[in-house]
């Protein structure tokens, strides 16, 4: 995800026979539109924001925007899918990072979502809440993210039950269930600042994830 520091100078992107191949430069504007139109989301509501906002705060042109994104529906959705693939990665490598352990594999994945909190304010607040009113499109598109981190978190379990005998969800419900009330806790955490640390939901969450195990202890 773009930094969420709209003060943070940015780098010139060159011009004439040093710039950069067209593809590379469409990635850095789509990357700045991303980074202010989380900006603008987060502080003026997604009601109230408009292409010409966005751009204005990316410095770009109005029709700068509109070569990247059809409208303003449309760049919500595509910085989610954008989001999701960061935060993915971020997931997947802390988890790997934490060897075969399932619990600190659950652990230290979870801490990866939760630690984006933290660092991407704007972003969050955008695809966490300002996306519930972005219109039917949007809301297919959360519809469809949500799945597929449920799909996630179901494949984990089903790989950790069949290589170190950890329990198995009773269905893949259970998966979404937890994925549900994790995006609920997180939103409520960034709307109400309750409670008032992201990373304070760690171990609500971690109960939440072995009681859908049917509270059943890992083997030693």
């Amino acid at each position: 995800m773009a930094s969420s520091d709209r003060t943070t100078p940015r780098t010139a992107v060159p011009r004439g026979r040093h710039a950069p191949p067209l593809e590379v430069r469409l990635g850095l504007q789509r990357e700045r539109l991303f980074e202010a139109a989380a900006a603008v989301f987060a502080e003026t509501g997604y009601a109230d924001a408009s292409a010409e906002s966005i751009s204005r705060a990316a410095g770009m042109s109005k029709a700068t925007f509109y070569e990247h994104f059809a409208n303003k529906e449309e760049c919500i959705i595509a910085l989610f899918d954008y989001a999701y693939e960061v935060l993915i990665g971020r997931i997947v490598r802390a988890a790997t990072a934490a060897g075969d352990d399932p619990l600190e594999r659950w652990r230290e994945g979870m801490r990866a979502f939760l630690q984006a909190l933290v660092e991407f304010p704007n972003e969050a607040q955008t695809l966490l809440v300002e996306i519930i009113g972005a219109g039917p499109a949007a809301a297919r598109r959360r519809d469809e993210i949500l799945e597929r981190f449920a799909r996630v978190v179901d494949r984990e379990n089903e790989r950790m039950a069949r290589q170190s005998g950890f329990p198995r969800f009773a269905s893949p419900d259970d998966s979404f269930a937890i994925v549900g009330a994790i995006v609920e806790l997180a939103s409520r955490q960034v709307r109400l600042g309750q409670p008032a640390h992201p990373l304070d939901l760690e171990p609500v969450i971690e109960r939440l994830a072995i009681g859908l195990l049917g509270e059943r202890q890992p083997p030693v």
